[in-house]
């Protein structure tokens, strides 16, 4: 066994090849990108890894390996999983074969979210066990121990890690890399396979038999524990369960649920011990809620009463405060300093350099008083710009510009959406904005990568998740398939094109596509790409301020007001191009 400082997803994508997997796939997202990008880079074990279009399109690669007997995971974060949710449900109901693992990671404060939503509510809906991490190293333990878990019970394992688990460090206990290789074999079986409503009936039935089996091997596994030591006890789950033990005092009992389904007459004997039980969880509610319905006569503290935050992550600290709430500590240990005066804020922005920008704002330019819908990704700091009016979820830009346009909405609606968004969910907005009518503009922001989440590679960039090349999707063929009969692509950096070709799609009416297309400025650095930096001319600046309301960190101004230039420039160029006294000029120039 060796010992290891490793990052928590570093940690859990060991543990799959030390389960032996044979087959990876996933779509990025914060915070469980590292651990298919850990896969992806690992020599100890060959194996199929891919990055796949979408979530849904991940789990069905993942579910039907595990139908040929291989070993398979599938990860994504928690949103994705609305993504995958279709085939989510119903693989619960043809089962697994291989061990079949549904890594869902989870964003308590929303982080890089755009909600806080709880992944073992899913697998409550699906009638699956989940696993729910205290720490990095139990991360490891859990995940080397799902797939046999998910073979055992013949179902799908859905695994929530959380932020702070992910993106945690740790020393790790490591096992050997596992030799045995699984070679796919597909054996038919039509009512186990083809869910018609005549094979969905049994289907059903047999899952619902299985949860006794389910709850047994769940708790077989060692993870749900407890220990009695007083009239009082503390419940906790996920990184919850670590914070409290950092802050339980004695003679407190306390009880760890690691994996679910609970337990339930395991937990009822416990809580019918005790007077008193604070139940401490980040997310929904989950454990609290089965508690409940067991702790006749028993206070119960929580989430539903007020004593633990319901939004949020926790901390020690929180969960000191919430002990003293149910009058378990009569202080808190920790203090709560007042922040520093004076610090300026730093909220994310976008590179130097970056293509978004300089789209950005060309479309202000263009449409002064345009509606933005927008996406996720890098461009949602767009925001900053006045670029970005709406955003909820994966390719929602498409479709909300398109209601939006529909709706009898007057003002011009100009949607922007990454790439990668695009290809993960866009397409179809697109389809139904052409074919209804919608009048938009569409802005693609190319920058060939799938940046926000760590430049992993996507269909556009020509490349696999294994580094082979590939042939790139033209965005350009796929929109006009969709119908838009204005596709247009410009370089951001040129600003000139970039104007004319959003003033042509606004001349027109229905549904128009301006491809924006610039590598980002990180992966083009990386690449070796190097432009001449600019510097700022003194004596022609007016100190109009042009420039600076570009917004891009490369650019400052003095004491006097006029503007200067650091050493975060890429030579992109669009500033000296926006800049009224042609006072921005190529280093070495005059």
């Amino acid at each position: 066994m060796v010992k290891q400082y490793l990052l928590g997803n570093e940690a859990i994508a060991h543990a799959c090849i030390e389960a032996g997997i044979d087959f990876a796939s996933g779509y990025p997202g914060t915070p469980s990108s590292e651990v298919i990008d850990t896969l992806r880079a690992q020599k100890k074990r060959e194996f199929y890894i891919e990055w796949s279009v979408n979530e849904k399109v991940a789990l069905e690669n993942a579910l039907a390996a595990s139908w040929c007997g291989q070993r398979s995971m599938v990860t994504m974060k928690h949103v994705g999983l609305n993504v995958a949710a279709d085939p989510l449900m119903t693989s619960a109901y043809t089962g697994a074969k291989g061990g079949f693992v549904i890594l869902s990671a989870d964003d308590p404060y929303a982080h890089s979210s755009q909600n806080e939503q709880d992944t073992r509510r899913y697998a409550h809906f699906a009638k699956l066990p989940c696993m729910n991490p205290s720490s990095v190293q139990e991360a490891h333990d859990m995940m080397k121990d799902a797939f046999a878990l998910s073979e055992k019970v013949g179902l799908p394992v859905l695994f929530r890690p959380t932020t702070r688990v992910c993106h945690s460090k740790g020393d790790v206990d490591l096992g050997e890399v596992s030799e045995e290789h699984r070679t796919g074999v597909f054996e038919k079986d039509p009512k186990q396979y083809v869910v018609i409503p005549a094979h969905t009936r049994a289907l059903h039935k047999k899952l619902n038999e299985k949860q006794p089996m389910v709850r047994k091997a769940v708790m077989d596994l060692g993870y749900n524990t407890a220990e009695v030591r007083g009239e009082t006890a503390v419940v906790a789950s996920g990184i919850a369960a670590s914070y409290v033990q950092e802050v339980i005092p004695d003679g407190v009992s306390f009880m760890k649920v690691g994996c679910f389904p609970i337990d339930g007459a395991w937990m009822e004997k416990f809580v019918q011990q005790h007077k008193k039980v604070l139940v401490v969880e980040e997310g929904a509610p989950v454990v609290e809620e089965r508690l409940r319905q067991l702790a006749c006569g028993v206070e119960v503290f929580g989430q539903m009463n007020g004593a633990v935050p319901m939004e949020g992550e926790l901390s020690p600290a929180a969960v000191a405060a919430s002990m003293v709430k149910a009058g378990i500590l009569k202080e808190s240990p920790f203090q709560s300093p007042a922040p520093a005066e004076g610090l300026p804020p730093r909220p994310p922005i976008l590179c130097a350099g970056c293509g978004h920008r300089a789209t950005f704002y060309a479309m202000k330019r263009v449409f002064p008083d345009g509606i933005f819908p927008s996406d996720i990704g890098c461009y949602t700091l767009g925001l900053q710009l006045g670029t970005v009016d709406t955003t909820i979820c994966m390719g929602a830009s498409v479709t909300v510009g398109s209601g939006i346009a529909n709706s009898g909405e007057k003002r011009p609606v100009v949607a922007t959406i990454g790439d990668s968004t695009f290809l993960h969910t866009g397409i179809q907005g697109l389809i139904n904005a052409v074919y209804n009518g919608a009048d938009m503009t569409l802005v693609i922001l190319d920058n060939r990568i799938t940046a926000m989440t760590g430049h992993q590679p996507n269909p556009n960039t020509g490349e696999t998740a294994m580094g082979e090349a590939s042939v790139p999707i033209s965005l350009e063929t796929i929109c006009r398939a969709c119908g838009a009969s204005f596709v247009e692509t410009v370089d951001p950096y040129d600003l000139t094109a970039t104007l004319e070709a959003l003033k042509a799609a606004k001349a027109r009416k229905g549904t128009k596509v301006v491809i924006a297309r610039q590598a980002c400025v990180i992966t083009a650095r990386r690449a070796g790409v190097r432009r001449a930096h600019f510097r700022v001319d003194p004596e022609t600046c007016t100190a109009c301020g042009a420039c600076l309301r570009f917004g891009c960190p490369a650019l400052g101004k003095d004491a006097e007001g006029k503007a200067n230039i650091n050493e975060l420039c890429s030579g992109c160029g669009v500033c000296a191009e926006i800049c009224p006294a042609g006072a921005i000029v190529k280093e070495g120039r005059k």
